[in-house]
């Protein structure tokens, strides 16, 4: 519980240089993160048209749709292995290194896909580039809980998180920038190396982590098996396939609904497609990183679960109202950053909440198990919705409304999810 100087001060007053230091690596390593898993959203109509030698204006063949649906479940496996293999490695090797392994892993294979010409280097290359991804929110997550004082943490856990936001709108600037030229916006991934001189130079491991025995470190069979942790590993991870499969199925959605505003506004299919980017990838994603940002204060407020409830109540009062109250793509623009708010909002609380359901020698193998797997799941809603979206007659928006209701399954949940609110890390 907090102290009673703690109540009405600041949740920075008392924070070192050093703590800002380690949010600050881990938000832009974060950042570079999202840009990986969005640039191909944003890129891979291109991309897949070249490969599959389609011509740029003729009308989008079953294949671009078939085998950019395969590449991003290759992207959520990669994803889920590199969270659960490089979250274990954190709480045996420390935090520093197993950072770096994963900030060099994504940025050499996201460079190399500027040089593909087959669909099994596509594919290869999105697994690999998932791996570091994956790998590196499980160790950053671990890091900033354990490094900020406990009055701070679901501030900095959220800022973190919300950080991504970042990510989605250098994507889609880039994107935008290079158009048809796809291959250009895979070489910004070199830039996240730069950020391994930071890490190597600046971060130390947690005292916490350094005085636990390596014998008992990042044990995957401990997880699961020791009843303490197994229950919350489990249901972490159900509660992350719930906002991650709704990311996928309705979050993303935005842009699909912005593209059918436009062709009922009477624009053309290729008119249509950079203002739906824009619309989905800025508009959309400033309110999604308000939302990522209030998540701490609210979390402080009452408690990780509550605020939880309130993002899952809000997703499934907005989802509906965005789908069919606008009349015009305008009317659409103006809710988009509230359809944002609600549905991305909540997956802050993923890297607050999480390491602080396990104890210092399980938390990045913990905090990897729930995200990440939860990536791995979230496979079955991406294959429900692609299936639903694409039934005869369904219109977009029912769709879109029908998966929404997967946020009452995250309020079940969380019914059975400990607090954490005002209680120490897990020693």
């Amino acid at each position: 519980m907090a102290t009673v100087p703690d109540q009405g001060t600041p949740w920075y007053r008392g924070v070192t240089a050093y703590q800002w230091l380690v949010l600050a690596v881990a938000s832009a390593g974060w950042v570079f993160d999202v840009y990986e898993g969005q640039i191909f959203n944003i890129t891979r109509d291109q991309l897949l048209r070249e490969i599959l030698h389609v011509p740029s204006d003729a009308p989008s063949p079953p294949d671009v749709r078939f085998y950019g649906d395969v590449f991003l479940g290759v992207f959520l496996a990669g994803g889920a292995l590199g969270g659960v293999l490089f979250g274990m490695l954190a709480d045996r090797w420390g935090r520093r290194p197993t950072m770096i392994v994963t900030i060099v892993c994504y940025s050499v294979f996201s460079v190399l896909t500027y040089f593909t010409t087959d669909l099994w280097q596509v594919g290869v290359l999105r697994f690999l580039v998932a791996v570091g991804v994956g790998g590196e929110w499980a160790v950053a997550a671990a890091l900033v809980a354990e490094v900020f004082p406990p009055r701070s943490r679901a501030y900095a856990g959220s800022i973190f998180h919300g950080t991504s936001v970042l990510g989605t709108w250098l994507a889609a600037l880039a994107g935008y920038a290079v158009g048809s030229q796809w291959r250009y916006a895979y070489l910004l991934g070199l830039l996240p190396v730069l950020l391994t001189v930071g890490v190597r130079a600046g971060l130390q491991e947690p005292e916490s982590w350094a005085a636990t025995t390596a014998a008992a470190r990042g044990s995957l069979v401990e997880l699961l098996t020791d009843p303490r942790w197994r229950g919350r590993a489990v249901l972490g991870l159900l509660l992350a396939t719930v906002g991650l499969g709704t990311f996928w199925g309705v979050t993303v959605a935005g842009q699909d609904l912005a593209r059918a505003a436009l062709l009922r506004d009477g624009a053309s299919p290729e008119a249509a497609a950079e203002p739906a980017k824009l619309a989905y990838g800025i508009v959309q994603s400033a309110g999604g990183g308000l939302g990522l940002l209030a998540y701490g204060p609210l979390a402080q407020r009452l408690g990780r679960r509550g605020a939880f409830v309130v993002y899952h109540v809000a997703a499934l009062l907005i989802v509906p109202v965005t789908c069919y109250l606008p009349a015009t793509y305008y009317q659409l623009l103006c809710l988009l950053p509230v359809f944002g708010f609600a549905t991305l909002g909540l997956h802050a609380g993923y890297a607050v909440y999480f390491p602080e359901l396990f104890p210092t020698h399980l938390r990045a193998t913990g905090s990897g198990f729930c995200f990440n797997g939860g990536r791995l799941l979230s496979v079955v809603v991406l294959v429900l919705s692609g299936w639903l979206k694409s039934l005869p007659g369904m219109d977009l928006r029912l769709a879109v409304c029908l998966l929404s209701l997967l946020f009452l399954v995250g309020l079940l949940i969380l019914a059975f999810l400990p607090e954490t609110k005002g209680q120490p890390l897990p020693a």
